[in-house]
């Protein structure tokens, strides 16, 4: 998994509008495998305010995750997180729904893109339950996109790759 991430970064550095983004783009390896976070600003970074519509940014942002993210034999899980001030539209539609419909328009936009159709076995949706930044519940960073690239078991690929190994104990 690190040098996955190492790769995604330097790949990540040639998307046009690096320089704006660079501060909302984290990648961290965790228990599950590589997180990749995509976090907002208070004008919006990857999607527009209150919808789950990739603003040009998020697009070429998750394009370029999706043709790399392709090429490998892990499984994908994406997450959509939103802040703890309530949706604007009211009604029906919540955090719950925002959530949920922007990690899923990430899979279709990725699956268009170079993520095979079977490389996607979860999409989730939070809210607000899983907060980047609990002391802050309504800062924009706790509304974000995680595409977490999992492990690959090494029974399932025969092969020892250094982007399916599980952390060491």
């Amino acid at each position: 998994m690190p040098k996955l991430k190492e790769e995604l970064e330097k790949a990540a550095r040639h998307v046009p509008n690096f320089e704006s983004l660079k501060n909302h783009i984290e990648m961290t390896i965790t228990s599950e495998g590589l997180r990749i976070e995509l976090t907002e600003s208070e004008s919006g970074t990857f999607f527009d305010s209150g919808s789950a519509r990739p603003t040009p940014n998020g697009r070429e942002m998750l394009t370029l995750l999706a043709k790399e993210l392709g090429k490998l034999p892990n499984k994908i899980f994406i997450e959509g997180h939103t802040d703890s001030r309530p949706f604007a539209r009211g009604g029906n539609y919540s955090n719950w729904e925002l959530s949920t419909d922007r990690a899923n328009s990430s899979r279709q936009l990725m699956q268009a893109s170079g993520v095979r159709p079977d490389q996607v076995t979860q999409v989730r949706g939070f809210a607000d339950q899983t907060l980047r930044d609990p002391h802050h519940p309504e800062d924009p960073c706790n509304r974000r996109i995680s595409v977490i690239v999992g492990y690959v078991a090494k029974e399932d690929t025969g092969a020892d790759n250094e982007h399916n190994s599980p952390p060491a104990n």
